[in-house]
């Protein structure tokens, strides 16, 4: 099946990652010289992309999850025809290039997944098997399947090392995303030194244990090998599949099959000796003509030809039928045609108080009603996050089309699949869990900050108001932690009105993530919110409850279920004679993005008697409260016990807030 072209175009592969790693000197040679081979059998033989048209939505997605090995791929992208050229490649690791040190999504043409922390690439490819699953079970009609391609993820035994892969590969398992298939670079070496040192377990059992096919290839240099496997995993129906290759790490280099090639250059004498053992007969970054010939007949010709069969197929299925081509396509361009404002539920002043997280509850089904791309669920919790579309059904194996997912106790694979269903494109995704395991999937939500994914976070039991389930339970620094992270809306809504304008930002942001922080503990409908909440909440803030006169002579700032709080505080300030306003602070992030009048509006810099309330961390609260405010905050641990009796403890009193005030 292969011939000297093919094995030149390995050695091209490998070459062009040792120039580009030496010229940065910097990044990781031992991956792309071990695992060339594989990666070159997938991409020429297997992978069916469209260079040209690099965002192709029935093509095959490639996830490199060990992201270390940047400099393979981006040789690929090249030879390939993405939008990378011989010096976009030469630029690898500078400032400002397109070859970045681990692959990012928006920077590099051709990348579908932004990695480097081990184990989450793993995850996204689990995430984006999901999505197509679903969508093809959604659209795809009898002689149309216009939603069927494979989820290829390479990954390493770093990877696998992980926790977060034997979550994703769990869930993998459990659904039977036989279109998943991983190929394993196994190479017995880490970074510290062997592999033996830490990881001995029988990777065949594990996986086959998950509900996986497992295929061993024994020689990571013969390409015919590593072609058979690929084929019988395309073959698999009812799991996803496993590849083991085993390669050598550096292959080729002086100190090959052993950690001193994994994460540094090899220098002029190791590149020298490496060539000299591929026969390599070319200067520094060159590509040989037979081998560019070659990727241009196999990637780019063969790429084209498939696109333009699916956008015939495609051409067909909108006369078939047009609705349903109408909504894939609304899918993919995330088309809301609803304002969402007049579907959301509404809450007038003096009806009865309901959790947030119920009258979220409740904006999850008339989204779900409106947004047919809308899906998500929980992390085992959804009777207590609730996240559950009671209109819909769940999302298995034996019914890919509900919108109901099941994602188990698995927070951390839950938020990397979340951003590899998001990737996948097509799709809007939330996830659920109690706010304090947020921490589970933090780096998770990080990756999806930087990749600019508009990915949905539902968590619930947001403070001490948890109560019996005691400090472990009960989130205190975990709102200053996500604040503090970069492209992220953080958004605690003080009612329903809230909720539902915190819902709407959410599904109609599109380049970043959003936290939704909400309550277990009942919460009032507050006076004003029926009208001022949609336009405050986009804003990050706003008077919920004004002064009686023109300037007030102090400022009570809150969030959430404090909101209340504050406003019946304000009413006893009132009653002495001290006039306050009351400012709802749903999303500081927001709040720093609005015009400097509107912040001045809302939080008058004249005005320096000012006190935040917050059932969480003080940290960051000196921002707007200044060197002579307060806050009524936790700076410590909660207490298990009665919520109320917690919450009275722990200084969140109505007494307590006015004494604060009048300190000052």
């Amino acid at each position: 099946m292969f011939d000297k072209t093919d094995q030149l175009a390995v050695n091209t592969i490998r070459t062009l990652s040792m120039d580009a790693i030496q010229a940065a000197n910097s990044g990781h040679p031992g991956l792309p010289m071990g695992a060339a081979p594989m990666a070159y059998v997938l991409w020429s033989k297997y992978l069916k992309v469209n260079p040209k048209r690099s965002n192709w939505v029935d093509r095959d997605r490639f996830v490199l999850s060990a992201g270390h090995g940047s400099a393979m791929l981006y040789a690929l992208l090249h030879l390939s025809g993405y939008d990378l050229s011989i010096e976009d490649v030469k630029n690898f690791r500078q400032l400002g290039s397109k070859t970045p040190g681990h692959p990012e999504v928006h920077d590099t043409d051709g990348v579908d997944a932004t990695t480097g922390p081990l184990g989450q690439g793993f995850a996204n490819g689990v995430g984006m098997a999901m999505a197509e699953a679903h969508l093809a079970a959604k659209f795809n009609r009898e002689g149309y399947p216009v939603v069927d391609h494979h989820t290829y993820v390479l990954c390493g035994d770093g990877d696998l090392m992980e926790g977060i892969s034997y979550e994703a590969a769990s869930l993998a398992g459990t659904l039977k995303l036989n279109k998943l298939i991983v190929l394993y670079d196994s190479n017995d070496i880490c970074l510290d030194g062997p592999l033996n040192k830490v990881f001995t377990e029988d990777v065949k059992k594990r996986f086959k244990g998950l509900g996986w096919n497992y295929i061993r290839v024994e020689d990571g240099n013969d390409l015919d090998e590593i072609a058979e496997a690929i084929e019988e995993a395309q073959c698999q129906k009812e799991k996803p599949t496993i590849i083991e290759v085993k390669t050598v790490i550096g292959y080729g280099a002086p100190n090959q099959g052993t950690n001193k090639v994994h994460g540094a250059p090899l220098g002029p004498d190791g590149i020298a000796e490496a060539k000299a053992n591929y026969g390599w007969e070319y200067g520094p970054f060159e590509v040989p003509e037979e081998v560019q010939h070659r990727f241009d007949k196999l990637l780019v010709q063969t790429g084209e030809n498939d696109y333009n069969e699916w956008k015939t197929l495609f051409e067909g299925y909108k006369q078939a039928y047009p609705e349903l081509a109408k909504e894939f396509e609304d899918s993919f361009a995330e088309n809301i045609e609803v304002d969402l404002e007049k579907v959301l539920p509404s809450y007038e002043f003096g009806s009865p108080a309901m959790a947030s997280r119920v009258t979220s509850q409740a904006a999850i089904q008339e989204l779900g009603k409106h947004i047919p791309f809308l899906w998500g669920g929980s992390a085992d919790l959804s009777s207590s996050n609730n996240t559950m579309n009671k209109a819909d059904t769940d999302f298995s194996h034996e019914n890919y089309g509900g919108r109901n997912i099941w994602f188990g106790v698995r927070e951390f694979a839950m938020g990397a699949a979340m951003n590899g269903m998001l990737l996948h494109g097509g799709n809007r995704v939330y996830g659920g869990t109690f706010f304090v395991f947020a921490d589970y999937l933090k780096a998770a939500m990080r990756v999806a900050a930087i990749s600019h994914l508009p990915a949905i976070y539902v968590y619930t039991h947001d403070s001490i108001a948890v109560g019996e389930d005691g400090p472990t339970h009960e989130p205190i620094e975990q709102l200053a932690a996500f604040r503090a992270t970069p492209n992220l809306n953080v958004i605690r809504p003080a009612d329903g009105n809230e909720v539902s304008a915190a819902w709407k930002v959410a599904v109609e942001t599109k380049d970043r993530p959003s936290v939704l922080v909400f309550s277990r503990q009942n919460l009032p409908v507050l006076e004003h919110s029926q009208e001022l909440a949609y336009e405050g909440v986009k804003r990050g803030a706003y008077v919920v409850s004004p002064q009686k006169c023109d300037t007030p002579e102090g400022i009570l700032i809150a969030t959430g279920s404090e909101v209340a709080l504050a406003i019946e505080a304000q009413k006893v300030l009132a009653e002495e004679g001290i006039d306050v306003s009351v400012v709802s602070m749903p999303s500081m992030n927001l709040f720093e993005e609005q015009p400097k009048e509107y912040r001045e509006s809302v939080l008058p810099s004249d005005v320096r008697k000012r006190v935040a309330v917050e059932m969480g961390a003080s940290f960051g609260w000196g921002q707007y409260v200044g060197l002579d405010g307060a806050t009524v905050t936790i700076d410590r641990f909660g207490l298990s016990g009665n919520g109320n009796k917690v919450m009275e403890t722990l200084g969140f009193t109505v007494e307590n807030v006015v004494n604060t005030f009048k300190s000052l």
